[in-house]
C-alpha cells in the first residue's frame, strides 16, 4: 500500500479503506461525520465506510445532490453542530467532496457564503476548515487532493471556491470502491480526469512538475479507461485509472481552461442536471481544436502519450475515445439548445478556469466553442 504526500497525505492502494480510522486519528478526530449521497446509502457502500469506522460516526449526511448547493451544503452544516462532531469524511464522488468543502467553509466563516467565491476573490478571506478526509468511489474528479470546489449558489450562479485551505487533510483512495461502477459513469468521470491531465498541460502557467504529472496522467487514461467501462471488474484497470484521476487533481493545480469554463456554466442549468464529466468529454475536442498550432509543442508531447503519430489528430482522437466508451457526440444530444446559451454565456466567460485557458478566451470565443460543441 503507498502513501503518497504530494499536496496533501493519500492513502492508495485495495484495501486502502481500512486505514480510515488511523488516518482520522492522525489529525485528531474523534467524531466523524459523514457526507455522501443517497445512491452510495441505497447501493450499501455507505455500510463499507461505517463498518471500517467501527465506532458509529457522530453523523451521517446523505442528501448531497447531483450538483452541490448552497442550501444543501447549509443544511450539512447544521446537521454537523447538531452533532457535534469534530471532523469531516467526504465519501463519493466529486459532489459529495465539493459539498464537504461548502459545508466546512460554512462552518468557520461568518457573513454571505457568496462573498468567499472565486468571482468575487474571496480567496483570500478563507482560512482553516474543519479536519477533512476524503474517500472517493469514482476515477475522475480528484477533489480529495484539490484546493477547489464547485457549488451552485442560491442566486443560481455555479461558483468555484479556492483556497489552500480547501485542500483534504488526506485521502484514502481504494480502488475496491470502483468495481462494479456502471459503464456510463467509468466513462465520464474517467473522461473528466482525462479533461483534467489535458487541460493542465495545456495551460501557460509555468509549473514543470504538475505539467509532467498531467503527461502521465493522460497516458495511463488513454491505457486503462476502456478496459474499465468495458469490464467494471477488471482490476488492473480500476487501479490505473483512480491514479489517473488522482494525478488528474494534481496535475490541475497548475490551471485549468475553457472546457471547464464552458461545463461549469453549463452545469448550472437547473432543468437538465448535466454531470460534469460528460460535459467536459463532450467539449474537450471543439476546444483542442480552436486552440491547434498556438500549443503545438505541448500538443506533440500529448501526442506521443497517448501513442498517436507526430501528425496526429489529437481533437480527433478525444472524439473518437468518446464514441467508443458511448458518451454523447454532442451538447445537443444531452439536451442542451442554443435557447440556453444567452443566459449561459456570461458565466462561463467570467469563470476562474477561463483565466489560464491554453489561448485567450473570450464571448466571442464561447460562442464559438458553444457553436461547435452544440
Amino acid at each position: 500500500m503507498a502513501v503518497m504526500n504530494y499536496l496533501t497525505q493519500c492513502t492508495f492502494d485495495f484495501g486502502a479503506l481500512a486505514a480510515l480510522p488511523k488516518v482520522l486519528a492522525g489529525f485528531g478526530v474523534k467524531r466523524p461525520f459523514v457526507v455522501t449521497d443517497p445512491g452510495l446509502k441505497a447501493n450499501g457502500l455507505l455500510d463499507k465506510v461505517l463498518t471500517a469506522l467501527g465506532d458509529a460516526p457522530a453523523g451521517v449526511f446523505t442528501d448531497t445532490p447531483a450538483n452541490p448547493t448552497e442550501s444543501a451544503s447549509r443544511a450539512a452544516a447544521d446537521a454537523y453542530k447538531a452533532a457535534g462532531a469534530d471532523g469531516i469524511i467526504a465519501f463519493g464522488g466529486g459532489s459529495s467532496m465539493d459539498l464537504a468543502k461548502a459545508m466546512g467553509l460554512m462552518l468557520t466563516h461568518e457573513g454571505p457564503f457568496e462573498r468567499l467565491g472565486g468571482s468575487q476573490r474571496g480567496s483570500r478571506f478563507i482560512t482553516a476548515i474543519p479536519p477533512l478526509v476524503c474517500v472517493p468511489t469514482t476515477a475522475g474528479t480528484g477533489s480529495e487532493v484539490s484546493p477547489g470546489a464547485v457549488v451552485i449558489l442560491d442566486n443560481g450562479r455555479k461558483e468555484t471556491f479556492v483556497s489552500p485551505h480547501l485542500v483534504p487533510k488526506a485521502a484514502v483512495c481504494d480502488p475496491e470502491l470502483t468495481i462494479g461502477l456502471p459503464p456510463i459513469l467509468t466513462a465520464a468521470t474517467g473522461m473528466d480526469a482525462m479533461t483534467h491531465c489535458i487541460e493542465a498541460v495545456l495551460t501557460p502557467v509555468v509549473h514543470p512538475p504538475a505539467e509532467a504529472i498531467g503527461v502521465d496522467g493522460a497516458e495511463r487514461i488513454s491505457k486503462y479507461l476502456e478496459r474499465a467501462v468495458k469490464d467494471g471488474g477488471d482490476r488492473d484497470a480500476r487501479w490505473h485509472m483512480m491514479m489517473g484521476s488522482f494525478q488528474g487533481a494534481l496535475a490541475f493545480a497548475k490551471g485549468l481552461g475553457a472546457v471547464h469554463g464552458l461545463s461549469h456554466a453549463l452545469g448550472r442549468i437547473h432543468e437538465l442536471k448535466l454531470h460534469h464529466g460528460t460535459l467536459n468529454a463532450v467539449i474537450l475536442p471543439h476546444s483542442l481544436a480552436m486552440i491547434g498550432n498556438a500549443a503545438e509543442e505541448k500538443f506533440g508531447r500529448l501526442r506521443r502519450a497517448l501513442g498517436l503519430g507526430p501528425n496526429g489528430d489529437l481533437p480527433q482522437y478525444i472524439a473518437d475515445l468518446n464514441a467508443r466508451i458511448g458518451l454523447p457526440p454532442s451538447l445537443s444530444a444531452m439536451g442542451v439548445t442554443e435557447a440556453h446559451w444567452p443566459s449561459t454565456r456570461d458565466y462561463a466567460v467570467t469563470d476562474l478556469a477561463t483565466a489560464s485557458n491554453a489561448i485567450p478566451f473570450n464571448g466571442e470565443s464561447y460562442d464559438e466553442l458553444f457553436k461547435r460543441a452544440l
